[in-house]
């Protein structure tokens, strides 16, 4: 007589739910491809908006649940306390610019197109410089030069102050600024391998010696190796975007090279600068948003204003010195446009006016 055997059951591991599992729950609008767990600025949200408000889960904000990963020796997730800024809201803050992946990789590519059509237009009326000696060493040591400020800030100030703020707002923005720099070090450098190809006489790696042993460059090289060492992302973000870039960004790419470089027969490096100067123009703009709103804030206004002041009064000697170190390169041009008093007086009238609109005052070196 046969026997039926007992089913065999297999160990196999149950699930354990853990608070995470709010990710995999579906919701009323888990299947659209237009979101409304936020408040749109008007009527309809942006595809900027859909594509950036809350994507980064702020337990804070919305859910029930912790950080869903953390640091085995601190803290999970995106810490207030990262820096010394306070903010009601963090997720105030939109990019004005409405900057994405999208926007981003298709204004790099018009802005390379640009920067390629322009350097083969010269390449075709063999017009790079030859004949002007003056300017041709400016371009290799000091324009060339430039590409180490531009690749120091994007990667290592802006790339590590995305990660640290709170908001994917916030990151995003910072994040499209760090590539802004990064592609603008390359174009530099890519062009100075251009000129060096066309032109006998340039030396295309001049520009490593000024940087590293040229009195003129110290004090940007300082300023942008302190730039990196800071730890408060807002205090890095701040101090580069609304002191350094005006005081020292401005004045020599801006009240210098793009006041210069024309006159000196030169009409291919303007282009390449100007791509970077309209860059830079956007990331201010996203920034100024953000302190803005920050001097602005409901509950921590006054603190915030005297935080930045403090920023202000102890990064404007440092980048004030900076700019100041390169008043040699105004007098190694053949052909005077602008004067250093004039480019200088200039930049200091636009920091102030920065100064003037988050409510801070301008220090007394200025």
């Amino acid at each position: 007589m046969s026997t039926t055997s007992p089913e065999k059951v297999r160990s196999v591991p149950h699930p354990v739910f853990t608070d995470a599992e709010a990710g995999a729950l579906e919701f009323p609008s888990s299947t659209s491809r237009h979101y409304n767990y936020f408040t749109p600025q008007k009527r309809r949200a942006t595809l900027y908006e859909d594509v950036t408000v809350d994507v980064q889960p702020d337990p804070a904000r919305w859910l029930t649940q912790g950080w869903v990963y953390g640091f085995a020796d601190g803290p999970g997730g995106y810490p207030q306390e990262w820096t010394a800024l306070k903010s009601s809201n963090w997720h105030e803050f939109l990019d004005p610019n409405e900057e994405w992946e999208q926007t981003i990789y298709r204004n790099g590519a018009n802005i390379v197109r640009q920067v390629q059509q322009t350097v083969a237009n010269a390449k075709a009326a063999e017009s790079f410089l030859s004949d002007n000696a003056a300017w041709l060493k400016v371009l290799e040591r000091h324009v060339s030069a430039w590409a180490h400020v531009e690749h120091g800030i994007g990667m290592h100030v802006f790339t590590a102050c995305q990660r640290d703020a709170p908001t994917n707002m916030i990151n995003n923005a910072m994040a499209v600024a760090a590539a802004h720099k990064l592609r603008f070090a390359q174009d530099l450098i890519l062009y100075n391998l251009e000129v060096s190809e066309q032109v006998d006489s340039f030396d295309g790696g001049a520009h490593r010696a000024a940087w590293q042993d040229d009195p003129v460059w110290q004090g940007t090289r300082e300023n942008v190796e302190r730039l990196t060492a800071a730890r408060d992302w807002a205090e890095a973000y701040f101090a580069t975007t609304l002191v350094f870039e005006p005081l020292v960004g401005e004045l020599f790419r801006s009240h210098f090279v793009m006041q210069t470089a024309a006159p000196q027969g030169d009409y291919v490096t303007p282009t390449l600068i100007g791509a970077g100067e309209a860059d830079v123009a956007r990331d201010q703009k996203g920034a100024r948003r953000l302190f803005g709103m920050l001097a602005g804030d409901p509950q921590h206004a006054d603190e915030n204003r005297a935080t930045m002041q403090k920023w202000v009064d102890e990064w404007t000697p440092l980048s004030d010195k900076a700019g100041r170190d390169l008043q040699p390169i105004w007098s190694q041009v053949s052909e005077k446009v602008v004067t250093f008093d004039q480019s200088r007086d200039r930049a200091r009238t636009r920091f102030a006016g920065l100064l003037d609109e988050l409510g801070l005052n301008s220090p007394k070196e200025l």
